[in-house]
């Protein structure tokens, strides 16, 4: 088992993330499943912004020299 941390929050984040929780929930699990879904939020960030780029915008490796 990983050691435990703390991490110093104020009292209306603390409310926030308590009543974020599911019955049985650990702050622990409320935690990881809230970052999973940042990052979820920024890997689909990322794709929008390379899907909406001009074809004209990219290199092939072909033509990277070193």
């Amino acid at each position: 088992m990983s050691a435990v941390k703390r991490i110093p929050v104020t009292e209306p984040v603390w409310k926030d993330l308590a009543e974020m929780r599911s019955a049985g929930q650990t702050y622990t699990d409320l935690l990881a499943e809230l970052i999973e879904d940042r990052k979820k939020r920024r890997l689909e960030e990322d794709v929008r912004m390379w899907s909406s780029r001009k074809k004209a915008d990219y290199v092939s490796l072909s033509e990277i020299k070193d």
